[in-house]
């Protein structure tokens, strides 16, 4: 087994992995990444996939007026987060900011709230900010525990929760706990969280149940409404058939940063890894080829699945899906279930990175 070294920089600056010198392309499953707190703490950035971008970039949709109106507002957040000298401690921090910015972004998928939210982080600054989805603070917390998380974020003046998830009642208490004791110390907070299209009151179903889960934090909440149409114009699940597994292989043969490997060992690998060091199992990785893709069979596994997925995306790495490829790769009661709009997200995002893979076979077909 090949240890990821733990003095390496943020995932994705490593160097490529290594093959066995045979020409046989490294595999996920021989990385067990040994991933210090400092890292974990030092990642919680805005994801590759929205490292340039700002609210310049941002170009909002004249037909739905509030995405131009929550620019100005997030504009306006900035700088009143920014406003002043460095982070003050304790009871002067406390004195200085009683009523801290808190920022909910309610809207539908695809309208571009990852994007603001990540402007926003950007206009703060990279030592001021942190960002990170839901799910990789839950993680923070199972690394450092609660307090430590508490004191390294207290820190900051804005944390950023992307895709604030409510199917888990014990993490999102946690959640709301950490968030609460967070924004009693004057830290900023800022949360986005997903619907389906389609769903009930589009992003509002989604607002409601999040102020109603974060209970005495409600209040502090100002809600942001992004209107708009998934500007990706994708489709929420896709069902593409997988390539041939002989045709996967031959796609990763001798690439630089390329992987391959069984997705059945995969998903048994994931479960001896910590989630929160997924990010650091794909350091250098640029291909991910996974050749006997079967629908994953149950939930635990399907979880771990997502959160690879989400990590992925998060680096813009392309995928290469052999087997059944992604065709029924969560089940119908999985997709009818409590943690489906994870499913769906995950479905959504493989999708675009697959075709990303396929497109690089069909340009190279040899």
């Amino acid at each position: 087994m090949t240890a990821v070294d733990p003095a390496a920089g943020p995932s994705g600056s490593g160097s490529a992995p290594a093959g066995d010198g045979r020409g046989v392309p490294p595999s996920l499953t021989g990385r067990t990444p040994v991933v210090p707190p400092a890292r974990l703490l030092a990642e919680l950035v805005p994801p590759r996939h929205f490292a340039g971008e700002s609210f310049d970039t941002y170009v909002p949709d004249a037909a739905h007026p509030s995405q131009r109106a929550t620019v100005e507002r997030l504009r306006a957040a900035a700088r009143e987060i920014t406003a002043g000298g460095g982070p003050a401690r304790g009871l002067f921090r406390r004195a200085a900011r009683r009523a801290p910015v808190a920022v909910y972004l309610d809207g539908g998928f695809g309208v571009g709230k990852t994007h603001l939210l990540a402007s926003l982080a950007h206009a703060v600054g990279a030592d001021d900010a942190a960002f990170g989805t839901f799910v990789e603070y839950t993680n923070l917390v199972g690394a450092l525990g609660f307090l430590p998380t508490v004191e390294a974020l207290a820190g900051k003046r804005l944390v950023c929760i992307d895709e604030f998830e409510l199917d888990d009642p014990g993490d999102t208490v946690l959640m709301s706990r950490l968030l609460r004791e967070l924004a009693d110390r004057g830290v900023a907070l800022a949360a986005t969280s997903n619907t389906l299209p389609g769903s009930l009151g589009e992003g509002r179903f989604a607002a409601d149940d999040f102020l109603r889960e974060i209970q005495a934090l409600a209040a502090r909440f100002e809600v942001l409404r992004v209107d708009g149409e998934d500007y990706r114009h994708r489709a929420v699940v896709t069902d593409a058939d997988g390539l041939a597994d002989d045709a996967v292989r031959r796609a990763v043969a001798g690439v630089p940063g390329a992987t391959l490997d069984a997705f059945g060992d995969l998903l048994d690998h994931l479960a001896r890894v910590h989630p929160s060091r997924y990010g650091a199992l794909l350091d250098g990785v640029e291909l991910v080829g996974l050749t006997g893709v079967v629908p994953v069979p149950t939930q635990d596994v399907a979880l771990r699945l997502v959160v690879l997925v989400d990590r992925l995306y998060d680096r813009d790495v392309p995928v290469l899906l052999g087997g059944a490829g992604e065709h029924d790769l969560f089940s119908a009661d999985m997709l009818r279930g409590g943690y489906r709009k994870k499913y769906y997200r995950a479905l959504s995002r493989l999708g675009a990175l697959a075709a990303d893979g396929a497109a690089r076979v069909a340009a190279d077909p040899a």
